[in-house]
């Protein structure tokens, strides 16, 4: 199976790529992941507060924000993005993660003049935070877009988390305001609790492949609904969880944990496992793949879905009622 494939309108040599994670720090570190055979790599993200700090040098006196990189995080990002886009044959993707629009967003123009092939937008707000009604949230999302849309003319993917009153409904209206691509879904920070201690631990696990289940759900309902490039992360193991995503209707699969738990060679394990799974299933490309167990757009989405929950109720009913 032919494994090169289009994302954000890039061309890339293979669906697998690269998601933000300690990896990428550094251009030796992107230089061996697309050495072991990823298509694109994101970089590590800059956070909006850390550019922001730059802006402003009372910043951090006002705000409880604590950098852990300290002064010149952004000049060093940029660096990293130009000694890696100099450096590998595959698009280097910059990522920045924020909430708000406002003066920092110009550095995504930076990024580009950098050598960035594309921006990600990775959206994250904390669950618990008090904004107001759910539109206040979506709003600002769709803020962020637009104000680096201004600012750039490469491609901009938009980084999404699950916990949106309406997220098709916000999905349609970001293609509306110029993103290029979704990626589904950022993972949140779910503090670990020490009863002994009595602390709140932040943590970040792996994903584990349970975690695919949710973004292949998204990505499946979208795919016939909105015309832009789909990413899937979180929950990869096995190139057999690439291909689900794929049937899904991704456009690409972006790997972290998996990469962090077996190392950045495992890329090469993925993607000759898929081409493999490709050859026995009579694919020609990626394409003739993509899509084939998304939710068809001639039916009623609401019905097709409805009709699939209740029938794996049915199935565990089956399964468990003797237990």
């Amino acid at each position: 199976m032919d494994l090169t494939t289009t994302y954000l309108g890039l061309s890339l040599r293979n669906p697998l790529v690269a998601a933000p994670s300690p990896l990428q720090q550094t251009p030796g570190g992107v230089l061996t992941l697309v050495d072991a055979g990823v298509g694109a790599v994101v970089l590590h993200s800059l956070f909006e507060e850390q550019v922001r700090r730059d802006l402003d040098p009372d910043f951090e006196r006002d705000h409880w924000f604590s950098n852990p990189a300290g002064p010149g995080a952004p000049d060093r990002y940029l660096d990293l993005i130009e000694q890696a886009a100099s450096s590998v044959d595959v698009p280097v993707i910059a990522s920045l993660n924020g909430t708000g629009s406002g003066e920092w967003t110009a550095f995504a123009g930076r990024a580009q003049d950098a050598g960035a092939a594309a921006v990600e937008l990775n959206f994250y707000v904390v669950p618990g935070q008090f904004r107001g009604h759910g539109e206040a949230v979506e709003d600002a999302v769709l803020d962020l877009l637009s104000a680096v849309r201004d600012v750039v003319t490469v491609p901009v993917a938009v980084k999404l988390p699950p916990y949106f009153s309406s997220l098709n409904d916000l999905a349609v209206r970001l293609v509306e305001k110029g993103a290029d691509g979704l990626v589904l879904f950022n993972r949140f920070l779910q503090p670990h609790i020490d009863v002994g201690e009595r602390t709140v631990q932040p943590e970040i696990e792996l994903s584990s492949r349970s975690d695919a289940r949710l973004p292949q759900t998204w990505i499946a309902v979208l795919r016939e609904q909105v015309e832009c490039s789909l990413a899937g992360t979180g929950g990869v193991e096995t190139a057999d969880d690439v291909a689900a995503y794929l049937l899904a209707g991704a456009d690409v699969v972006q790997c972290a944990s998996v990469f962090l738990r077996h190392g950045r060679d495992h890329a090469r394990v993925l993607l000759d496992g898929l081409e493999a799974w490709g050859d026995a299933q009579g694919f020609a490309s990626v394409a003739d793949a993509r899509g084939l167990l998304a939710v068809p757009w001639r039916v009623p989405s609401e019905d097709y879905q409805r009709d699939g929950y209740v029938s794996a109720l049915q199935i565990a009913r089956r399964t468990y009622w003797w237990k």
